[in-house]
């Protein structure tokens, strides 16, 4: 069963650039189609939806455009939180905040307490992440309970490394969906992605619709999910 769609929302700038926009332009078609996909997930029964919205790498673009992107996100943040409350949607923010401005940092914590006994919707913003620098938290987050005797080093196992990753209540994400032709994850959800179904597509993601949206879903119902596993092995 689906219940958790990973997106890494690509082809914003291409999308601009293609129609002779500025790309903060680009950007803000590319809220309408977040927006979009939330309430697609909505109507489908989607219970989580993962959204790759700013890397940990895109702190390396020019500040120009950093500066347009974090003021739409307070722009969204501004317009549309009391609105996905009511429409019963829990916020949660994936990744390292301590490069956020503090009023930003204040928005997101708002965000999650306001919203925190929603239970509609899942929608985990992936702001400022990145997987590896999630994954080299958790080793130092494990080392420093050994260090403290709160555990073992033998006790160290697939368990304890999730639980020390942002995602740790999270299911791993059954389909990860990117869009603008790229075949590649950049950095995202590395260690929940192991047995994810990716669906690439060259659409960029401004034009990612509903219809596309149903398209990468019925791509997903026609594989057989193994999990490792031999087709007989899942069988018995």
């Amino acid at each position: 069963m689906l219940q958790h769609i990973a997106i890494i929302m690509d082809g914003n700038g291409r999308w601009a650039k293609a129609r002779h926009l500025p790309r903060a332009m680009g950007h803000k078609k590319g809220g309408e189609a977040a927006k979009n996909a939330i309430k697609y997930c909505i109507k489908n029964n989607i219970a989580y939806l993962t959204l790759y919205t700013f890397s940990s790498e895109n702190w390396q673009r020019p500040k120009e455009e950093v500066d347009d992107l974090m003021n739409l996100f307070r722009l969204y943040m501004d317009s549309e939180l009391d609105q996905m409350h009511e429409n019963g949607i829990r916020l949660r923010f994936l990744g390292d905040r301590t490069p956020l401005s503090s009023d930003i940092i204040e928005k997101i914590n708002h965000a999650e307490q306001l919203t925190v006994h929603n239970t509609r919707l899942n929608l985990n913003i992936a702001l400022s992440y990145g997987s590896r620098q999630e994954i080299t938290n958790a080793v130092k987050n494990i080392a420093r309970q050994v260090e403290e005797g709160q555990i073992l080093p033998e006790d160290v196992d697939e368990n304890i490394v999730t639980k020390n990753l942002y995602t740790h209540d999270i299911p791993d994400p059954d389909m990860l969906i990117r869009t603008g032709g790229e075949h590649r994850i950049s950095n995202y959800l590395l260690w929940q992605c192991a047995y994810t179904e990716f669906y690439f597509t060259d659409i960029l993601w401004p034009e990612f619709n509903d219809q596309t949206f149903d398209a990468a879903i019925a791509d997903f119902y026609n594989r057989e999910r193994r999990f490792g596993r031999t087709t007989e092995e899942k069988a018995s």
